[in-house]
């Protein structure tokens, strides 16, 4: 049951991931980093993606992090989730939709990603590549975790905005509210059973 919550909470990561593309307001830091090699490179977004995750999950394992094999299903999933659904019309028609529209696309994103992220985590099976970086980060460092996750996304803010990556409304969105999201998301998934 736990197998389920996890690759059911990285299937509701990656969705949350194409509804920011898709509302083209902005991105989150890290896909602001995928998007930014997807335009240097012949991967496309969602390839970026897992070619980024892996490297993270190689760096972070050299530096002494636990893998789980939620950790390597993080790395292999998402990516793989947006390869197969951002080709689909049904995704691709979602970035001329209006305004208006789009800003809801955003906040269904934020909504996506918070629960995906509660369920992935809450199964137990392991941290994504990017948050096991950011612990080991911390323990390498002794700084605190928040400072260690501000660094990072900071990095690959930059990196990817120098990339040509998409920084907008959505990026400064996410940054905001991602935790606040994360944490409502967990305090639902906790009243429900994930083993």
């Amino acid at each position: 049951m736990r197998a389920v919550w996890l690759v059911g909470g990285l299937l509701l990561c990656a969705i949350g991931i194409l509804c920011f593309l898709e509302s083209r307001l902005g991105l989150p830091p890290w896909d602001v980093l995928h998007q930014g090699i997807a335009k240097h490179t012949p991967l496309s977004f969602g390839l970026a993606n897992e070619a980024v995750a892996v490297a993270v999950l190689v760096l972070a394992w050299a530096l002494g992090a636990r893998i789980g094999i939620g950790t390597v299903a993080n790395a292999a999933l998402i990516g793989l989730f947006v390869v197969v659904l951002q080709p689909l019309h049904a995704v691709q028609a979602l970035g001329s939709w209006p305004l208006l529209p789009r800003v809801a696309l955003l906040v269904l994103g934020l909504v996506a990603f918070g629960v995906g992220s509660a369920f992935y985590i809450g199964a137990g099976l392991g941290a994504g590549p990017r948050d096991s970086l950011m612990l080991v980060g911390s323990l390498r460092t002794h700084r605190r975790i928040g400072v260690v996750r501000t660094v990072l996304e900071g990095s690959v803010l930059l990196a990817g905005l120098l990339l040509g990556g998409v920084v907008g409304v959505g990026t400064v969105a996410f940054a905001a509210l991602i935790g606040p999201s994360v944490e409502g998301s967990f305090w639902l998934v906790s009243r429900t059973r994930l083993t």
